[in-house]
């Protein structure tokens, strides 16, 4: 017999590419397609997935609203701290050129100012996990940062670490750098503006998705300059996709954590031993239903608000 999940998987509506022909396509990334209207870009949040930087082949159910919906959440939340790019998301009030396509992109989509993208990914890591646990485990450094020895894979760190790390291409491998390599790209007054506001946000939204049950153990942002010069934030913000959510009530040092995000994917893929290069495999439907109920299960968690 059908469980609900699968019943509404098979009749609900899922995006892996988007398809608007009368709108100015100006980029994919390995989930979002950009559109140009002009003065601003229109962002459409679609259900691909990425993992270690290779796009599956599968649509994730809800993905891409539970994306769309935490990242506005998000923006909100810290533009306090700096301005954003959004202009809406309600696409009820996006240019009339958008018109015929609106069912498509409710609940999926923003448009947000243009900027020209700063090429570096500002990581701020608050536990040693991931890509930092594997090089902490060979160096006993986090991306070029000395750390105390014997520390243990998920472990808090003394204070959150910024880590850059480059910006790649779909088909690439974004890579950890070091300070000083991402001051030679970007400059050092450039370099310690975003480095103070990526941790001021990250110390913020720790502490209110602590208050959830939920620790922020890491998180990736983007930012951008806009027309006067500014610093602003872009692209996606604290979402599932961009940041390692973990179970506060189970959290305990020294392995994996109970996550909910995309990490559930990546140790599926490690188990069968994927190479981490195109083709993907297919996800099995269990795991592509997991994922989806962690991605809605921490946006309900997060903001009270459900896809």
């Amino acid at each position: 017999m059908l469980d609900n999940f699968r019943i509404k998987a098979m009749t609900e509506k899922t995006m892996l590419n988007t398809n608007f022909p009368k709108l100015n396509f100006f980029r994919s990334g390995k989930v979002r397609d950009i559109y140009d209207l002009g003065n601003y870009y229109l962002i459409i949040s679609t259900d691909r997935l990425s993992a270690f930087d290779v796009v599956m082949s599968q649509p994730i159910p809800k993905k891409g609203r539970v994306l769309n919906q935490i990242s506005d959440f998000w923006f909100s939340y810290t533009k306090e701290i700096i301005q954003n790019h959004i202009v809406t998301t309600d696409a009820n009030q996006y240019p009339a050129i958008c018109d015929e396509y609106r069912e498509d992109l409710l609940g999926r989509s923003m448009l947000v100012k243009k900027t020209k993208v700063i090429m570096v990914e500002c990581i701020v890591r608050g536990y040693l996990s991931g890509t930092g646990w594997n090089d902490y485990k060979n160096s006993g450094k986090l991306c070029g940062i000395e750390l105390p020895k014997g520390m243990v894979e998920s472990e808090k760190l003394e204070q959150p670490i910024f880590t850059p790390s480059t910006k790649a291409e779909i088909g690439g491998h974004d890579e950890n750098i070091s300070e000083e390599i991402a001051i030679k790209l970007i400059g050092l007054e450039l370099y310690n503006e975003i480095k103070t506001v990526a941790l001021r946000i990250y110390k913020k939204a720790y502490e209110y998705a602590f208050s959830k049950g939920i620790i922020l153990a890491d998180t990736k942002m983007e930012f951008g300059i806009d027309e006067s010069g500014k610093l602003m934030l872009i692209d996606e913000l604290l979402t599932p996709d961009s940041s390692r959510f973990w179970n506060a009530s189970k959290y305990k040092k020294g392995g994996p954590q109970e996550s909910f995000d995309k990490q559930f994917v990546r140790d599926y893929l490690l188990s069968i031993n994927f190479n981490k290069q195109p083709p993907p495999p297919d996800l099995p439907y269990e795991i592509i239903k997991r994922t989806s109920e962690k991605y809605i299960e921490v946006l309900k968690i997060l903001t009270g608000k459900e896809v």
